[in-house]
């Protein structure tokens, strides 16, 4: 399911764990590292990066400080190998009419690249030389299907979310890093209610941890819910979340998930004229049950991510603002108050933010 609103601009304080930056030449002067002190400073926050370009970026792969994968609108795929100062346009040949919601990268070469849509409108794309040639691995033939998020487990084995068909999520596979895909049998899939969708809103409806498992963040129906697999999407749990839903525009939106126990989920009612109280949830057992968050973000947020190597902290964000969490997603306060529809971070704390009107981000203390 499509989703969509908007806003702008940058500001204040936020924190991540200690981290040491991996790569520094010997004869350079020592780095001072990352460290929560060094992002909970008053000038600590979102830096905007100058893309160059207008597209609306929901897609976003972050895989350093220095290097990172945007996608978006018009078919736009954007990479930046130097910490944003500059940004490369590989958007795949003959893909102006597509929209971009999720991109998966493998490094600073390879990447793959999920464009949704009813019918053939859903594809996925491969890179393996950093955009210099694209090749499309799937366009889906059926047009009941819309598909929305995709997720790897590994470098070889992924999977893609599709909304419900015949009354079932329909889940699509691969085991060749995105060379070929297989749908897999529904028998496995709990029966979705009357209404229900998963939201292409940030790339973050289908998030996975691990060799096996995954998730499915849910709205659009009486009850916002999360599907659980541990096998690679052959089986499926599901439980109900307390975010509000009963609306096509509501629901949870969004998944972090840091180990195979912890997550998280945000959400809400995506129209801005619209309030999102209890937008936030917290499990701690691989999603089977789910606690709400006693102080929640105040309004609708589309993207969330833990950062790395810490607990307790994580991020989120929305057209309205960003969100950080000290305690686990328990509580939340507002730090930023721009327009970001999906955050991402790698494992070398290079967090970095995407939004509409080409706006990108990258976290810096």
């Amino acid at each position: 399911m499509a989703a969509g609103p908007a806003a702008a601009a940058p500001s204040t304080a936020l924190a991540a764990s200690s981290y040491t930056a991996p790569h520094a030449r010997p004869s350079a002067p020592p780095r001072a590292p990352l460290s929560a002190a060094a992002l909970t400073t008053p000038h600590a926050g979102w830096r905007l990066k100058d893309s160059g370009s207008t597209a609306r970026f929901r897609g976003l792969a972050a895989v350093s400080r220095t290097t990172a994968w945007t996608a978006g609108t018009a078919g736009t795929v954007l990479r930046t190998r130097d910490g944003g100062k500059h940004w490369s346009d590989i958007s795949p040949p003959g893909a102006g009419e597509l929209e971009f919601r999720d991109i998966e990268a493998f490094g600073a070469r390879r990447a793959v690249v999920l464009a949704i849509g009813e019918g053939a409108a859903s594809r996925v794309f491969r890179t393996d030389d950093a955009g210099a040639t694209w090749t499309e691995s799937f366009r889906n033939p059926d047009p009941r299907a819309f598909y929305d998020c995709l997720t790897f487990f590994d470098r070889r084995h992924g999977i893609a979310l599709s909304d419900p068909v015949d009354g079932r999520y329909r889940i699509l596979s691969t085991a060749d890093g995105g060379r070929r895909w297989r749908v897999l049998p529904s028998d496995g899939m709990p029966p979705a209610q009357q209404g229900e969708a998963a939201f292409a809103a940030s790339g973050q409806c289908l998030v996975s941890s691990g060799s096996r498992d995954a998730w499915i963040a849910t709205g659009g129906a009486a009850t916002a819910r999360v599907l659980h697999t541990a096998d690679r999407g052959r089986t499926w749990s599901v439980s109900d979340t307390p975010v509000p839903a009963g609306d096509p525009a509501r629901g949870v939106f969004a998944l972090a998930v840091r180990d195979r126990a912890h997550a998280l989920a945000v959400g809400g009612d995506y129209r801005p004229d619209q309030p999102s109280p209890r937008a936030a949830a917290v499990s701690h057992d691989a999603g089977a049950g789910w606690t709400p968050a006693t102080a929640p973000p105040k309004a609708y947020r589309s993207g969330a991510v833990w950062l790395p190597h810490s607990r307790h902290l994580a991020l989120a964000v929305g057209p309205s603002g960003s969100d950080l969490t000290l305690d686990g997603g328990r509580t939340w306060r507002t730090f930023d108050d721009g327009s970001y529809d999906t955050v991402d971070c790698a494992p070398d704390l290079g967090c970095w933010a995407a939004g509409e009107r080409g706006r990108i981000a990258r976290l810096e203390p």
